[in-house]
């Protein structure tokens, strides 16, 4: 019988997940099913109690799941401690393992796919929710010159800052204070929900000044009014989250399956033309 794996949400129909990992099995030889499963919105912990009798072996989460499947699990790696949510869990018998590779995938991309170090370089994120929570572990470990996180309510900033007080140099800073710094940042993340609304961040021109690469964590949707101001100032490099995705999935299917697949041609399957 073939290994159960599955994504759960709600609403999961836009979930891209059952085609990467169903690409992932194809490319390595390995005997799994990947399905999607629609959560019931106060019944996550009953709804995967139900899967693993089903001899499941792990469960990617996203939203709205991610902090439910961090107080499911009974086991937590330290990615998933920090982030206060999972985005992956493994089923061991009675042990329920949490994992959250966003910010894992996300570095990768970045890194990697799009070749643009973070080390010693100034790097810009914008927002303090789950998303940016999950980036900057890894984004700390990257090494850069300053991470400088942004927030309109920036009592929120400077509370998530203080969780990750001496993991690197952290800094907090609002929207308004950018317009005063004499040069712009290398990299520019926007960890923000304003892309799904169509909305532009409140951002000065002046933090792409000389920047080798503007990120937008949404994926599929094109050029983003983020993205578009970053191509208006001159950015060389833009990139949505679509290689995230991908990414973060490599790593659960690797931790799952102890083999890692190549990433490279389902990223240019699932990429929008950024145009």
């Amino acid at each position: 019988m073939s290994d159960r794996y599955a994504v759960i949400g709600n609403p999961i129909g836009f979930s891209k997940s059952p085609l990467i990992h169903g690409t992932f099995a194809e490319m390595t030889g390995q005997d799994l099913v990947y399905e999607a499963i629609e959560g019931p919105i106060d019944g996550f912990s009953e709804r995967v109690d139900q899967f693993r009798t089903e001899g499941a072996k792990g469960l990617n989460i996203t939203a709205p799941f991610k902090l439910d499947a961090f107080a499911y699990a009974n086991e937590l790696s330290e990615s998933a401690k920090r982030a206060g949510a999972a985005n992956c869990l493994k089923f061991d018998g009675d042990r329920i393992i949490a994992e959250n590779f966003d910010g894992i995938g996300l570095v990768r991309d970045i890194t990697v796919n799009l070749g643009v170090k973070m080390a010693g370089r100034r790097v810009l994120m914008l927002g303090a929710g789950g998303a940016a929570r999950g980036a900057l572990l890894p984004f700390l470990r990257q090494e850069p010159s300053e991470l400088v996180l942004v927030n309109r309510t920036l009592s929120k900033a400077v509370a998530l800052a203080e969780e990750f007080a001496g993991c690197g140099p952290l800094i907090v800073s609002g929207y308004a204070e950018l317009a005063d710094l004499a040069e712009g940042y290398d990299v520019v993340v926007n960890a923000t929900s304003a892309s799904l609304r169509g909305e532009m961040p409140p951002l000065p021109g002046n933090v792409f000044r000389g920047a080798a690469l503007a990120y937008e964590l949404a994926y599929g949707k094109g050029l983003t009014p983020f993205l578009q101001a970053a191509r208006a100032e001159g950015v060389a490099k833009l990139a949505d989250g679509v290689g995230m995705l991908v990414e973060q999935a490599a790593e659960a299917f690797s931790w799952w399956r102890r083999v890692r697949p190549s990433t490279a041609r389902v990223i240019a399957e699932l990429t929008v033309p950024l145009s």
